[in-house]
């Protein structure tokens, strides 16, 4: 398959969770188009940061069924998608699973396009990779962040 747009994604969290952000790096395979994207909050985990980011890449995506290669330093993130493992928590209702509201959300855009995912190592000198760690964690570090209702609200339920 020839992928027509690359993402590459990246998320970040201090403390962990605590304040946090994401960075996307768009680009259009064969053009000279490249978009980037990046949002903190104020409290929520790295792993919500990571799928966030992947969603926010593909829901920029103007045209359905465009052929996407996603690249992400995330293995909870690629792992979940190349393994089918979120296609069972489906059936299960994410039954237990976390951060079920962003898996909800990534479905509903991800059945919209042709992706594909791969993996790559974080912090391996990956020029678009170290650039949206770059955007995540700037991000995270904002005066404004955003709130991640749904995570404070399931945090707010654990005190």
């Amino acid at each position: 398959m020839s992928h027509q747009v690359h993402i590459y994604t990246d998320g970040a969290a201090k403390g962990n969770p605590g304040p946090g952000g994401y960075g996307v790096v768009m680009e259009w395979v064969g053009k000279p188009y490249r978009k980037e994207f990046y949002e903190g909050f104020r409290h929520t985990t790295n792993n919500r940061m990571e799928l966030l980011a992947v969603i926010v890449g593909l829901e920029k995506l103007k045209n359905p069924n465009t052929k996407v290669l996603v690249v992400s330093d995330s293995k909870y993130v690629v792992d979940s998608v190349d393994k089918k493992w979120v296609f069972g928590w489906e059936k299960k209702g994410f039954l237990g699973k976390k951060n079920p509201d962003l898996w909800k959300r990534f479905l509903l855009i991800y059945k919209k396009h042709q992706v594909d995912f791969k993996w790559i190592k974080g912090h391996n000198n990956h020029p678009q990779n170290e650039r949206c760690d770059e955007l995540a964690v700037m991000a995270s570090t904002q005066q404004q962040l955003s709130v991640d209702k749904f995570y404070e609200k399931e945090d707010e339920r654990l005190l």
